[in-house]
């Protein structure tokens, strides 16, 4: 039986941030998300992205994207024509996640299942401290003590005292920090090992991607993670050496088809995996709930650091996060 056409339509979202996110880059007060939506008459599949300027995203070029894809779309294209029709990127991650949740509810089927991997459970997700001055962020982790794992945003001058005040505010957390390419060579030591006095399990993207060859060279007691310098299964090849995980976002990889079989190889090359997020609602995090199965660490709390998220959102239970209902997505 032939399947209805599809009809494509988008919009941009704004999500107000409980506070503020900073990074080394800067702070935000609000997550603006694009939404693609694909329906056949009968039914409707979702997909969230967070256009990223780092990246050279906009909300305005990823729009443009999904819209040039309408004909092809129209005329019959499919989830799997998709990862050859567009490149990696937010864009493409709105489109490949609204063509799984479509099959989901057409097939009556879970995506899990479609994908062939094993139901979801619940995971201990990490919870973000964002980067201010050490006394507010001690008082951050505080607040945050009692969960099991917290996210350290890192990469400005005086990072060794902010990692120490949290560590003494949250003194049984598991710690991994996040430099966001904040670090330089000339601070990559001192930092790393203040990061090992405060017990940090890990260090996401201490140096800017491209010019983190120092990272091959220097002997370290911490796992380090690539975030900025990996997107798809292409970029693991320049990561020997440098790095020892990698942290796999749908926004990068483009969708849940990508970031699956990125999984896959970066298992084969013995890298660990972390499975993290932009700032974003529920919708987005569902699917990466599924990539998250595999993952080692797990940063997934793009929806508790809002001010309010999606009615069928994904439910939390203190560091726990929960699979998707199919309401949500998938």
């Amino acid at each position: 039986m032939t399947r209805a056409s599809l009809s494509l339509s988008y919009t941009a979202e704004h999500w107000p941030i409980a506070g503020s996110f900073g990074i080394s880059r800067g702070v935000k007060t609000e997550a603006v998300v694009v939404v693609a939506e694909l329906a056949d008459g009968k039914v409707r599949g979702r997909g969230e992205c967070v256009p990223y300027l780092r990246y050279g995203e906009t909300v305005e070029s990823v729009t443009a994207q999904i819209e040039e894809l309408r004909p092809q779309i129209e005329a019959g294209l499919t989830r799997k024509s998709l990862q050859a029709a567009i490149p990696p990127g937010a864009a493409r991650n709105a489109l490949d996640c609204a063509f799984w949740d479509l099959e989901a509810k057409r097939d009556g089927r879970p995506v899990h299942e479609l994908a062939g991997i094993t139901a979801p459970g619940p995971l201990t997700t990490a919870f973000t401290i964002s980067l201010a001055a050490p006394a507010d962020m001690a008082k951050a982790a505080a607040k945050a003590a009692g969960r099991a794992l917290l996210k350290v945003k890192l990469g400005a001058e005086g990072d060794t005292d902010r990692i120490a005040a949290v560590r003494d505010a949250a003194p049984n957390a598991t710690l991994i920090v996040d430099a966001n390419e904040g670090w330089s060579e000339d601070s990559l030591v001192s930092n790393i090992a203040a990061c090992a006095q405060a017990r940090v399990v890990l260090i996401e993207q201490p140096l800017p991607a491209g010019k983190d060859q120092a990272l091959a060279r220097i002997k370290r007691a911490i796992p380090i993670c690539a975030d900025e310098s990996v997107h798809d299964r292409a970029s693991l090849l320049t990561l020997a050496g440098k790095y020892d995980a990698v942290n796999i976002k749908l926004d990068k990889t483009g969708g849940l088809t990508e970031a699956l079989a990125m999984a896959a190889e970066a298992e084969r090359q013995k890298f660990t995996i972390m499975a993290g997020c932009m700032v974003s609602t529920s919708l987005a995090m569902a699917p990466a709930v599924l990539l998250a199965q595999r993952a080692r660490f797990v940063d997934l709390d793009g929806p508790l650091l809002l001010s309010k998220d999606r009615p069928e959102g994904l439910r939390y239970e203190g560091s726990l996060v929960y699979p998707p209902s199919a309401a949500l997505w998938g």
